[in-house]
């Protein structure tokens, strides 16, 4: 879930592949191989460390941030194998105690960081140590960030060019038309034979569970003997999956807007609920529109707001803004507000604009980028990879359509979009993997942490239930009535004197706490001319 997006396949269980070859030549348990090749990569990456030094000009991270790379293999099977190199960004830690300037505050070791895709980079990590709310984490750890197998230039994948990936405008028809089905259908079924022609053998390998094997790798190059670790959206997966194969390796772990784990959620079911709740979050946005009609002359009602919506998407059908933002592009836009209520004045401000005849602000926050075209076609690419390759999913277009129809029926904002980019999943040509079962007993884990909103659209808050059920020892903290998709390191000072008392102290509340509601965001004054730029989709 990069956003990551959540889906899900009916997958099944798993057990748990902890347990090394059994003796007298009997067969090894499924996994233990890659369990075995894991402990050998760790071993060497151990021995051989990150050279950190200076980041390449193609990472575009100011001087203060240290880069290096670490070797993992392609297959854990066969850890002699094929390596790969995936990029690693630092920054040192400050030892300066934001509220004391005569304290020295000692080092904790390194804390890394995932911020979710599949196919996002935490490479941008390091620098959050300049803001207030993440100082005091600064001063005790080094900060990590590392770009995953697939991502950036940790072996990246690719499915088609770059150039042809970025298309405007588009549609968004909310009930779709049987030729624009099979339209779609035509175009998933080509992605993913692009997807195997562009990267043979090797796409197999890219996998949640080699997610999860490659962080331990990576604890071992940073000379961490335990690791701590902050997972958001998608991080949160395979973390968990990290905490269920190598309990004993977890020092403290974060899981900010869990996934769902459930196997019979890993993806397909996962995406039906995602859509379900962005549709929730689509109505709180509209009804906060409503509530500052004064402001946006969009309407006094969410029904209203709705309406200024359609309008727009049906002028931009007939003619699209700048000859490059179609509805298409209107509902990416908009899901992004979906994501994070910072975007919410901004996007009501475009669209208002918008339908009083300027489409300046709609063309540049709706409008697509071609700079950034190969960022994203790599990013997409990872994410249907993982997915893909995680757990099975339907492969009968039927069951999809008739899903998908009905949900549509009360849930139309997001149900297609998400169905037309994880429908290669259908046709997909690499072996499909069974969903682990995340799972830890009692005192098998140290005591994890793990946050969520409560009105999260893009991984909605049941999966945070599930995932603390699951986790013997989780403390779960709830934001109430709030939806920003990840919420460490925010605006809530109450979520983050969670987050700080367990990183730098090891505390925990007993079993579950709750924060206030961040302040809602204000309307965004007329005439005001700051940009925003649309966030992640998935």
């Amino acid at each position: 879930m990069r956003a990551p997006a959540l889906l899900t396949a009916a997958g099944s269980l798993l057990l748990t592949t902890l347990a090394a070859a059994p003796a007298g030549g009997a067969p090894a348990a499924p996994g233990a191989a890659e369990l075995h090749g894991t402990a050998i990569a760790a071993a060497r990456a151990g021995t051989a460390g990150v050279r950190f030094g200076a980041c390449p000009a193609v990472e575009d991270l100011p001087d203060g941030v240290q880069c290096g790379t670490v070797s993992v293999p392609l297959d854990y099977a066969r850890p002699d194998g094929r390596q790969i190199k995936l990029t690693v960004s630092r920054v040192r830690a400050t030892h300066k105690d934001p509220h004391n300037s005569k304290r020295r505050v000692p080092r904790q070791g390194a804390l890394v960081y995932n911020p979710g895709g599949p196919g996002g980079s935490g490479m941008y990590f390091p620098l959050v140590g300049a803001l207030p709310e993440w100082k005091r984490l600064a001063a005790a750890y080094d900060l990590v960030g590392y770009a995953p197998r697939g991502v950036g230039r940790s072996a990246p994948l690719s499915c088609t060019d770059p150039k042809q990936y970025v298309k405007a405008p588009t549609q968004a028809p909310a009930h779709p038309s049987l030729s624009y089905k099979k339209e779609h259908i035509a175009q998933a079924k080509a992605y993913a034979r692009g997807c195997a022609k562009r990267s043979g053998t090797a796409l197999r390998h890219y996998t949640s569970l080699n997610n999860a094997r490659d962080l331990d790798v990576l604890r071992a190059a940073l000379g961490e003997r335990k690791l701590t670790f902050v997972g958001a959206s998608y991080g949160t997966y395979f973390g968990a999956l990290y905490a269920t194969l190598f309990p004993s390796h977890v020092r403290r772990m974060v899981f900010d807007a869990a996934v769902n784990p459930d196997p019979e959620q890993i993806w397909y079911r996962n995406n039906l609920d995602q859509s379900a709740a962005f549709e929730e979050r689509w109505a709180d946005f509209r009804e906060w529109v409503a509530r500052h009609d004064d402001v946006y002359g969009l309407g006094d009602t969410a029904a209203e707001v709705l309406r200024s919506y359609q309008k727009a998407a049906a002028r931009l059908a007939a003619r699209p803004a700048g000859g490059k933002v179609g509805p298409g592009e209107l509902q990416g836009a908009f899901l992004s507000a979906g994501y994070y209520d910072d975007y919410w004045p901004h996007r009501a401000q475009a669209l208002s604009a918008y339908l009083k005849g300027d489409p300046k602000p709609l063309i540049q926050q709706a409008g697509p980028h071609q700079e950034a075209a190969k960022e994203a076609e790599n990013s997409n690419a990872v994410y249907t990879a993982v997915e893909c390759n995680d757990a099975s999913w339907p492969t009968d277009w039927k069951v999809w359509d008739r899903d998908n129809t009905r949900l549509a029926r009360v849930a139309p904002f997001e149900t297609w979009d998400n169905v037309w980019m994880n429908l290669p999943c259908a046709y997909w040509p690499a072996p499909r993997q069974r969903a682990l079962d995340v799972r830890t007993g009692p005192g098998e884990l140290p005591p994890t942490l793990i946050l969520a909103a409560e009105r999260d659209a893009a991984a909605p808050y049941a999966g945070a239930l599930e995932l603390h059920r699951r986790l013997s020892g989780s403390v779960l903290v709830t934001e109430r009535d709030a939806g920003t998709h990840g919420i460490a390191g925010g605006p809530n000072p109450c979520v983050n004197g969670y987050l700080d008392a367990y990183l730098l102290e090891g505390r925990l509340p007993e079993r579950r706490a709750a924060c206030a509601p961040r302040p809602e965001p204000g309307p965004k004054p007329k005439g005001s001319s700051r940009k925003a730029t649309v966030g992640p989709a998935r």
